[in-house]
């Protein structure tokens, strides 16, 4: 059936999970078979026809998910950096002080490399820690076994200190981990290895209430089959860069699949293409994700913080604003309870909340103010505090103000400073530069997310450069609910064809051909 018609039976049935995709195997433990951050802004078009008539080349079996049955065991040992094998300017030093062993290793530049044979007892994970030295802040990239798995950057100080990478997948026997630097310089001392305990304790049991006590039915019945199918598969989802989905009909072109979940953007531009196309999905089954590039309500406008002069700080006012009508506000900045920059963030509230009526009861997931750990956007720019009183700022005035009750709050924060109160899934935006087809790196992105979002909350990737690899991702217990891949050149090349860039097209059929994840066609009739 239909999503929405699923959706609605739910409520209706009390019934359990149920639809076409329960024909796919059950992916749990017992019957498994063993940044730098980018985003396209999307812009209206005026087709609004989403009709799909592109012809997939080929059709693809459905792969199982395999992943290797992990009995966890103890597991300690030391690797002294100058027993390791140096390459490049590397050297064997002494000048330090609290080095262990025969000294350590130093000489790092962008032709250096250290490799450690790592010798392990079990296949499991791993925790992985270095004690490292550095006078400059440096980017360190971790292989293993010729494959990279992690990015760590170092901070300045001089003394030895430990950075851990958690969470590594290891086979029993030998392998080789190579790090590298790029941008600064670093000394080691040694690398410790340790059974961990990350994934073993992730874990995928949520909520189905909404954030907002009284959402529309619609919006229930969504969280309630995301709050289903979390742990269970991956949704897969795309980024596009216009109403014409291009994107999309590209990724059922190479997969012979569509995807459940369509991403966009939307502003506060006047016209309907934005919402047409969304309703429009909706009607096919599918659900959409909506996020807001929030452009600076100033004379200098962007949404990229070098690109505007708009002041959040300015903005903050420890006065009750969120439920006000327009006039209020105005007489309060008259009075100069309120800055004009105040005032003026409410009214582009108001014109996206208005937006956003004209979606009825078509439930949306809504990322406002994306990447907010940041200062690249200007919502950011200004610190947490001010960061959490906008975010507040927006869920009240929209939930309470303009009563918009279909909507699923998606925090896109990425980290524990700028964890806010409200909201329904916490997401994450996954780029690694010069990156394909990321492995592992997801994995560690979702023990991080959950270790401050809670173990209750639905956890999502709203934007990335690669898909996830499902094998990986039951594995290390780290199911992401669904997945969006960037659109424009992140899936299509100058000619419009499918680009292998970021992520392999192999990588993407297996996405989309996975006993693991849910595509369009598995949720319809």
């Amino acid at each position: 059936m239909k999503l929405q018609k699923y959706l609605s039976a739910v409520l209706a049935a009390l019934s359990a999970f149920s639809m076409t995709a329960c024909n796919k195997v059950k992916n749990t433990e017992e019957n498994n078979s063993s940044s730098e951050i980018s985003a396209a802004t999307a812009a209206d078009s005026e087709t609004t026809d989403t009709t799909t008539t592109t012809e997939p080349m080929t059709t693809f079996t459905q792969a199982a998910v395999t992943t290797p049955k992990i009995k966890k065991q103890d597991f300690y040992s030391l690797y002294e950096a100058e027993d390791a094998k140096l390459s490049g300017d590397l050297k064997i030093s002494f000048e330090r002080d609290d080095y262990s062993g025969d000294g350590y290793v130093r000489g790092f530049t962008d032709k250096s490399s250290i490799v450690f044979d790592i010798k392990t007892s079990a296949a499991q994970h791993y925790d992985l820690s270095f004690s490292i030295a550095s006078d400059t802040v440096t980017d360190c990239h971790l292989s293993l076994n010729g494959e990279g798995i992690n990015t760590f950057r170092t901070q300045e100080g001089g003394a030895f200190t430990y950075i851990t990478v958690y969470g590594v997948y290891m086979e029993k026997g030998t392998s080789k981990l190579e790090l590298t630097t790029a941008g600064g310089t670093i000394d080691i001392d040694y690398l410790k290895v340790t059974d961990s305990e990350v994934h073993s304790k992730s874990g995928s049991k949520t909520s189905a209430e909404t954030s907002v006590k009284k959402s529309a039915s619609s919006a229930k019945e969504l969280k309630k089959f995301l709050a289903d199918s979390y742990g269970k598969y991956i949704i897969t989802g795309q980024y596009v860069s216009d109403n014409t989905d291009k994107e999309i009909d590209l990724v059922y072109s190479t997969t012979g699949k569509y995807p459940v979940i369509r991403f966009s953007d939307m502003d506060i531009s006047e016209g309907t293409a934005d919402t047409d196309a969304i309703k429009a999905w909706h009607e096919k089954g599918g659900i959409s994700c909506v996020s807001w590039y929030w452009s600076a309500p100033s004379k200098k406008s962007g949404v990229r913080t070098e690109d505007t002069d708009f002041s959040l700080g300015n903005a903050v006012t420890d006065e009750d604003v969120a439920s006000l009508s327009q006039d209020k506000i105005k007489s309060m900045v008259k009075k100069k309870k309120i800055s004009e920059e105040c005032s003026l963030l409410i009214a582009d509230i108001d014109a996206m909340a208005g937006k956003l009526k004209g979606l009825g009861d078509t439930p949306v997931m809504f990322r406002p103010l994306p990447e907010g750990c940041g200062d690249w956007y200007w919502w950011g720019a200004d610190g947490a505090d001010a960061y959490k009183w906008l975010w507040d700022l927006v869920y009240k005035r929209m939930t309470e103000y303009h009563k918009l009750d279909n909507l699923l709050w998606v925090w896109n924060g990425q980290n524990k400073d700028s964890l806010v109160e409200n909201f329904d899934i916490a997401a994450a935006d996954l780029f690694i530069n010069g990156g394909k087809d990321y492995g592992e790196r997801f994995s560690e992105a979702y023990a991080a997310i959950q270790g401050y979002a809670g173990k209750d909350k639905i956890i999502g990737i709203t934007e990335c450069g690669s898909v996830p690899d499902t094998d990986t991702a039951f594995r290390d217990k780290a199911v992401w609910s669904f997945f969006g891949l960037m659109g424009g050149e992140y899936v299509s090349d100058s000619k419009g064809e499918y680009s292998e860039q970021y992520t392999s097209k192999d990588a993407l059929i297996k996405a989309y051909n996975s006993e693991g994840t849910l595509t369009l066609d598995e949720i319809e009739e």
